[in-house]
This record gives C-alpha cells, structure tokens and sequence, in this order.
C-alpha cells in the first residue's frame, strides 16, 4: 500500500512534522510514502485526503536530537520536492539508531546538509539585495513613511527571513513581496503569508541616485566578471536600477583603465615637504664600526641579493654572541621571525628554545642564524604559507652567511635542515646519511647536523613525532657534549 500526503510545502516545519508523527507513530516505512505539495501539477484536489494511519500500540515516543529539528527547519524551505521524504528517512532512521546526525558522511547527512547551506545562501543574499522604494503617504496625510521591495528567492524563506527586516528596518512601515509568499510590518505587527505575489511596477527618485553611485565607486582596475555573475546573479541585477550601467562599464572598462592612468597624481601628497623636511633634520644613528656583526646586520637591511625581498617585511638577522662557541643555522625566518626581525621566535623556535632547555643549554650563548635571511611564502587568504627557497636563491644568500662565520668563528656548526646544510657544504645529501655525527670542516671546525624543528612540528602522527622529538633531544645533548 502506498500512502501519499499532502503539504502546502511553503517552508512551515509543523505541517511535516504532524504528519511524519503521525507515520512514525504507525511504524509507516518510508518507502511507501509519497509526499506531494501544492506546486505538484495535480494540485491539492488530486490527492487522497491526507488520513494518517492508525497508530501501532507498541511505537515508543521518540525524542528527536535537537541538531536535526534545526536541520530539519532549513531544510522545509528548500524548493527541493524530495526534502520531505528525505526528513522522514533520516527521522525513521534516528528512531532505529539515534547517532545518525553524528556521521558527517552519510549520503542522507549530506543531502539535508547541501539543502540547509542553500537556503543559508538564499538567506543572505536575501539581506544583502532587497532595495525598498518609498510610497508617498496620500496628499495632506501624516504618519510613518512606507516602503515596498521586490524579491525572487530561490526558496521558501519568507517566514525565515522576515524578523530580520523588523529587527532592521522597524521604525517604517514595508511590504516585501516575492513570488514564494510575502512579509509586511505596520510597527506593531509583523505578517507573513506563503500565497505568491506579482511584481509591481517600482520607481521612484533614488533610482537615478543609484545609477550615479554606482558608476562613481566602479573600479574597472579591479573588474572581475565571474566573481561579479557568481556573488550576484542576473536574476538580482534585473531588479536593480543600477544593473542597467553594468554592460556599458564592463565594455568600457580597458578605456577607463588607461584614462585612470593619465589622471594619476603627478603631485606629492600633502605635507610631503614637510615630512621630508622632517626626515632631513632628523639626528642620524651612529654607524657601527665596519667589520663587525653590527655593521654587518645594518648591510644586510638593504639586501637585494634575490627576488624574495620583494615581499619580505624586512631581513632577519643573525643574533647572539660575537664570540659564540656554537652557531646554529636554520632554514629561513617564518612568519613570525619576519614581523619580529629576529629568528627562531615563532613555534618551531619555542620547540627549539624548550629542547636546549632541556638538555642544559643557555640559547643566549649560542649565535643563531639562517641560511637564508627573507622569508620566502605564498599568500593564501590572510595568511602566508611558507614557502622553500630554492638553491639559487641559497646560494645568493650564502655571502651572508660566510660573514656570519667568519666573524663569529665559532667551533661548532649546526645545520638544522637539509637547506642549511646545503648553504654550508653545497652539497644535496640526504639528511639521514649524515646526521647525528660531528664532520669535520675547514679551519679545525666541526659541523653537526639535524632535523629543522619545523619539521617536527609537521609529523601528522602523534606517535612518530613522539619518537622524532626524543631524537632531537638526542641530538641536542649530543651537540652539549661537543660543545663542551
């Protein structure tokens, strides 16, 4: 037997919810349900007469999870026809196993979800693109300015979305209408109602004071059609006064361009002068004593040796001891060492700090650099991922570093990386043939070598990171021991 029901199916949760109690309750399975709605061709008089079954004795009331009733009323609004059958399988199938909702991955889970984040979006766009016209009030009245707008969402959101406008816009009186129900506010009472609406014919003054706003603050520099059609489709423009320009900004907008360029600013802004009369008489810094890492450092600020300078907020120096007995090198500064100015202050210089702490060495007395002195990233949103140098861009760096080591001469060198040992030996070797041993090197100096902190902080699993860090702090000691 197969049982239909028949919904308005204009977003209202309870008129579902009755029935599918109603089914659950009689212990109806879902697939002998056919939900229908009034948008079907048969329209409501085609079906049955909505009869629910009789209930079975021994159903059990169910208490259903409170995540699924609020999916459950995004879902309603959605124009999908199969939303109802898929809100009764996922309740007929929480009453047999109440964690449904708590897997992400199951394709009913999913489709429910989809449908949820769709009407969010209609939701928002909603909010962002409903423009009110002003009725005039009849000749000689008084009383609170009226507004009307036009809409066409995607679903059944009217009823969802109507509180906000009274939160918003209380202090007048407005009518919404849409072809999927309307909302009106008199400052007292707010009405929705589902029946659909026609178009009217809007106009008013501030149509022409759109057109002129939007055509002012248009950047045809920054014109990006595909974003433009994906955040506000056609089907909104039509409805504003201001879409109209639109095609004639975009075909004008390489001319635009090239007449922006010819009127750019040829003049100082203002107090330039002044700031720069400013900047003149300012007291100049001593400068350091050539041949030493102070002077060294303030060279380096002005380093355009390579390309990653460019984006750089500033270089970052070695610092410690000018007569430090260990120098450690690291890759190049993070995102953190490049707003500081000074390396190994962001997570993997924590890790580092905490191990030398740890195995009893004072980090003070250590000279700590990097192979390469500018952070090197790839901006993705409002962060900056690191990004690895390549070899030429070691290789330019590397007249720093031989600075470094040629004016701190310190007897133990350790590379942390496979990039510093790389600037230190102009050698690609792997790091694990290497490591954990002392080399020996030029001018009776010996070259330790192991992991970059960095890279342990990147280990997904937990248990090998656990057996990398022991063996890190293996090194360190090691390193304690040479040192000494």
């Amino acid at each position: 037997m197969i049982y239909r029901y028949s919904l308005r199916g204009r977003g209202d949760l309870t008129e579902w919810r009755d029935a599918a109690r109603g089914f659950l309750a009689a212990g109806i399975l879902p697939n002998i349900i056919e939900w229908r709605t009034m948008d079907d061709a048969d329209g409501l008089f085609g079906f049955d007469d909505n009869r629910l079954p009789p209930p079975d004795p021994a159903h059990v009331p169910l208490s259903v999870p409170a995540s699924f009733v609020k999916l459950a009323g995004a879902v309603v609004c959605h124009s999908d026809p199969t939303r109802f059958a898929l809100l009764y399988r996922m309740l007929f199938r929480i009453l047999h196993g109440r964690h449904l909702m708590q897997v992400a991955t199951d394709p009913d889970v999913v489709a429910a979800q989809r449908m949820a984040k769709s009407v969010g979006r209609d939701y928002h766009k909603m909010t962002a693109f409903v423009r009110f016209k002003e009725l005039p009030l009849p000749e000689g009245a008084v009383g609170r300015r009226r507004f009307i707008s036009w809409f066409e969402p995607d679903h059944f959101i009217i009823a969802r979305v109507a509180p906000f406008f009274q939160r918003r816009f209380t202090d007048m009186d407005w009518l919404i209408l849409t072809p999927k129900g309307s909302a009106s506010w008199d400052g007292e009472t707010l009405r929705t109602t589902d029946d659909p609406a026609e178009k009217p014919d809007l106009r008013d003054e501030t149509d022409e004071l759109w057109r002129t706003y939007y055509s002012s603050i248009f950047n045809p520099a920054r014109l990006k059609v595909k974003m433009m059609t994906k955040e506000m489709p056609k089907k909104y423009w039509k409805n504003l006064p201001e879409a109209e320009l639109i095609p004639s900004l975009i075909a004008n907008a390489e001319a635009s361009v090239i007449e922006m360029g010819k009127k750019a600013a040829s003049e100082p802004l203002p107090f330039h002068h002044r700031i720069q009369e400013a900047a003149a008489n300012a007291p100049v810094p001593p400068r350091p004593a050539a041949g030493t890492l102070a002077a060294l450092k303030e060279e380096a600020r002005g380093c355009t040796r390579c390309d990653i300078y460019c984006r750089a907020t500033q270089t970052v120096f070695g610092e410690g001891p000018p007569d430090a007995k260990v120098m450690f090198v690291g890759e190049q500064p993070g995102d953190q060492e490049d707003l500081a100015g000074r390396p190994f202050v962001g997570p993997a210089g924590k890790l580092f700090s905490d191990t030398l702490a740890e195995v009893g060495i004072d980090r003070h007395s250590l000279f700590v650099t990097n192979a390469v002195k500018h952070f090197k990233y790839e901006p993705r949103g409002k962060r900056r991922i690191h990004q690895k140098p390549n070899m030429g861009e070691v290789r330019q760096c590397r007249w720093w570093l031989e600075q470094e080591i040629e004016l701190v001469k310190p007897k133990l060198i350790v590379a942390m990386g496979a990039t510093a040992l790389f600037s230190l030996t102009d050698m690609r070797q792997k790091l694990e043939d290497v490591r954990g041993e002392p080399i020996a090197m030029e001018d009776g100096r010996i070259m330790f070598v192991t992991a970059h902190p960095s890279y342990l902080l990147r280990i997904p699993d937990e248990g090998r990171k656990a057996e990398e860090l022991i063996r890190f702090r293996e090194d360190m000691n090691k390193i304690s021991r040479l040192a000494a």
